[in-house]
């Protein structure tokens, strides 16, 4: 597994459980071992992505995935999209199509196959829509 691949992963896994507590994932950081933060500093970077932008990130999250109350999605979804959205939006240095690609893989892997089609569907409409945000 790459290594970008594994940083999201366990950016997911502190964003996931940070989102079910109600807690900030960058205390929850503090409150681990390096060692289980091996990734390093992408799955950092991504953690602080997500919380420095979240408040616009979940504004797209919620104008773009129709049918669907942020807080009726599964918490697990919300937060590979707002993992890849960081990405999108934010790292210069990751292609729009790779970091979807990656989100719709890892929600295969770990969610269901009606969720992956789903986050490629609203993955796509911000990517279509990206240069509009003025971002």
């Amino acid at each position: 597994m790459a290594a970008r691949r594994k940083a999201r992963k366990r950016a997911l896994d502190f964003l996931y459980e940070a989102d079910i507590r109600g807690a900030d994932p960058r205390e929850l950081i503090g409150l681990r071992p390096p060692a289980e933060l091996s990734e390093g500093s992408y799955a950092i970077a991504l953690i602080n992505g997500v919380q420095d932008h979240r408040s616009k990130i979940d504004e797209l999250i919620t104008t773009y995935a129709q049918g669907w109350d942020m807080d009726r999605m599964p918490a697990i979804d919300r937060n590979i999209l707002r993992i890849a959205l960081f990405e999108i939006l934010w790292q210069t240095e990751v292609d729009d199509q790779v970091a979807a690609s990656e989100a719709v893989e890892i929600a295969q892997e770990i969610s269901t196959d009606e969720s992956a089609n789903y986050i490629n569907g609203v993955l796509g409409r911000i990517i279509v829509l990206k240069p509009s945000f003025g971002l």
